[in-house]
């Protein structure tokens, strides 16, 4: 077995552990989707329209296409989908529907409610160009629409479907993996005595959907340096979450795994508290593995450390910059280390919910952010607000 793979004695700062995970991570090659399967992707090339929207002068309401001056003479109905109407007479009009293809020779729309049918035929008012969609009124034929670079929403995918796409060519969502370590852990009903209830295997699938992620379910590994190395040498993921072993006790058995499989190790810890023991290491093949701390909080703040920015940059966007806010009550610093503290953000700045030790949950679970509170001797009056929720 290698011995290569030591642990160091230093840390990495949290802002340079952040930016680390970031520049680790490179999207995949860019591939076409359905657009069923596009959203929440990055779309990885413009998105140009190959015809003009609409293709022809349409209908923007339901009514009657007149030409003209009143009264007219109705000769028929267009519907959405029928071939071209004939061209229109002056003193003719046609029912029509909204989306329809106007017929040739139309001034414009008269809407239903405008309408009034006589013995002398159809009379109305309404402005010659009125409730027509004009050809190209959307967009012309090789117009770029979108550039690369947004996340494909709904309203983009049916800008899609409108061009006439069938697929999107874009940075597809980075598959996860996670494994959960502890034989400790049980994952229904209370705990016994000497059992502790699983808190980071639940909390995975959500926060890794809104950092952009598609997660296979989470798989409980022994609490065996050979167990890891089989499960870290089958992932088949651009990225592997580890939870409960990225400590130095005996039990915590990923850095012997990681260099049994000739890993490159990118970050070994972080000037941070909750959430010193956490790791970035590459695999063989370009798969990207996270140590996550085994308590839950300091895993959580793991997660959003190291975890997030490897999404980031696996999905092809820019790595966003933290907002900062004013902390009324101030924040006490630690000499040396970045404190992540669960706040909730008011009108007046950010407030400490309390509860916040590395195994507790209930601070943040009530939290909004996550205040950053760089090391220093005096205590903070403004902080960095880190989003609890990764897709805000």
């Amino acid at each position: 077995m290698s011995t290569a793979f030591a642990p160091t004695s230093t840390s990495v700062s949290w802002d340079g552990a952040r930016e680390h995970a970031y520049a680790t991570a490179m999207p995949p090659a860019p591939c076409a989707v359905p657009l069923a399967e596009a959203a929440g992707t990055v779309l990885a090339a413009p998105l140009v329209a190959p015809c003009a929207v609409p293709p022809v002068d349409r209908s923007a309401m339901d009514g009657y296409a007149v030409r003209g001056r009143a009264p007219w003479t109705v000769v028929g109905t267009v519907r959405a989908g029928s071939p071209p109407a004939r061209e229109l007479r002056p003193g003719q009009a046609c029912a029509i529907v909204t989306g329809a293809a106007v017929p040739p020779g139309t001034d414009a729309v008269l809407p239903d409610e405008d309408a009034v049918l006589t013995g002398r035929g159809l009379t109305g008012s309404v402005a010659t160009g009125r409730h027509i969609r004009r050809a190209g009124e959307e967009c012309a034929a090789g117009e770029e629409l979108a550039p690369a670079g947004p996340v494909v929403n709904p309203p983009l995918l049916g800008l899609a479907a409108t061009l006439g796409f069938d697929t999107l060519l874009v940075h597809p969502l980075p598959r996860v993996t996670a494994f959960v370590t502890g034989d400790e852990l049980v994952d229904h009903g209370l705990p016994g005595p000497g059992r502790v209830r699983d808190a980071i295997g639940p909390m995975l699938p959500g926060l890794v959907e809104r950092a952009g992620g598609r997660l296979t379910p989470a798989v409980r590994v022994p609490d065996t340096r050979g167990a890891l190395v089989d499960a870290l040498a089958e992932a088949d993921a651009e990225l592997v979450l580890v939870s409960g072993s990225s400590a130095a006790g005996p039990a915590d058995h990923l850095r012997a795994a990681l260099a049994d499989l000739g890993a490159d190790l990118v970050v070994d810890g972080v000037a941070c508290r909750p959430g010193h023991p956490q790791t970035l290491a590459r695999l063989p093949g370009d798969r990207l593995v996270v140590g996550l701390p085994g308590n839950p909080l300091a895993a959580l703040v793991a997660f959003l450390t190291l975890g997030v920015p490897v999404l980031t940059g696996l999905r092809g966007e820019p790595l966003p910059a933290l907002l900062a806010a004013p902390v009324p009550g101030g924040l006490e610093r630690h000499p040396s280390s970045t404190r992540l503290v669960p706040v909730r953000v008011g009108p007046y700045g950010a407030e400490p919910v309390g509860h916040a030790g590395p195994a507790m949950l209930r601070g943040a679970a009530t939290a909004d952010a996550l205040a950053v509170v760089d090391p220093g001797p005096a205590a903070a009056i403004a902080a960095r607000l880190l989003p609890l929720d990764p897709g805000a």
